[in-house]
């Protein structure tokens, strides 16, 4: 149980890191009135997933046994993996070159 409970949750952190890179809707729902939505936006969208990803895990490590304590170097650790997991939707999203379409005869 608990190391499927890890995985998944380093799943859900791979998953929940690209999502606001993927769409210009707001988590992927709401509709963004400008778009494309800005850099500072999808940076607050990564910054409330990593929390949201931390609650989950936090409720699976208290489903298994016993929440142990953290201090700053964890978060600091978690948030720093959490933006390497990004890393993938940032470079779709941002350095990937789009050629438009060839203009048709």
């Amino acid at each position: 149980m608990q190391s499927s409970a890890i995985w998944l949750v380093i799943i859900l952190a791979l998953v929940a890191a690209n999502l606001p890179f993927l769409s210009n809707r707001f988590f992927l729902v709401f509709p963004w009135k400008r778009a494309p939505k800005s850099l500072a936006v999808r940076l607050g969208e990564l910054v409330i997933l990593y929390f949201i990803v931390g609650f989950i895990g936090r409720g699976l490590e208290a489903k298994i046994g016993q929440i142990y304590p953290q201090h700053w170097e964890f978060y600091a650790v978690t948030l720093a993996m959490f933006l390497v997991l990004a890393f993938p939707g940032y470079v779709l999203r941002y350095m990937v070159r789009r050629h438009p379409a060839p203009a048709r005869a």
